[in-house]
């Protein structure tokens, strides 16, 4: 069905207010997708703090062209969903983890850092671990020659006793 000229603008201005301060955007191919799959695709977005929008891709390549993106955007084929964030990584994150061992949502790339980039590249964001578990990491890298060097001076103290 064929959209009227008001309603275009409305989709157009609503677009703008989501997607204005989005750090991370992730073009999502949900063609086939049942609406039970899509309605637990949106709660878990919406529970992880990450907006998901469907528009035309035509009024979705307006907004990003008034963005003034650099690079080559990707080909979108299919049924397109973008989904915004304000954490960098949230959004292709999450979308990454709903669709992990399902046949759908594909992810078809995305806008990071103000350019675009294709879909390995979303991929690639998606599986940087959270800042939390880098912390952790950190923290046991940091423990881990302590404890070492503490396990050598008590085999030490033990040969000598």
């Amino acid at each position: 069905m064929a959209l009227t000229k008001s309603k275009k603008e409305e989709v157009l201005s609503e677009l703008r207010d989501k997607l204005k301060d989005a750090q991370t955007l992730v073009f999502v191919n949900f063609k086939s997708l049942t609406v039970g799959e899509t309605n637990a695709f949106r709660k878990s977005l919406r529970e992880a703090g990450v907006g998901y929008k469907v528009a035309k891709k035509t009024l979705i390549a307006r907004v990003l062209d008034e963005k003034g993106l650099s690079g080559t955007a990707p080909k979108l084929d299919g049924e397109i969903g973008v989904a915004y964030s304000t954490d960098m990584l949230a959004s292709a994150r999450e979308v990454f983890n709903f669709a992990k061992g399902k046949e759908r949502p594909v992810i078809a790339g995305g806008v990071f850092e103000g350019a675009y980039a294709d879909r390995e590249k979303i991929l690639a964001i998606a599986t940087i671990p959270s800042r939390e578990v880098l912390l952790s990491q950190i923290a046991y890298l940091l423990k881990s020659p302590i404890q070492r060097l503490a396990i050598a001076v008590g085999q030490v103290a033990e040969k000598k006793a």
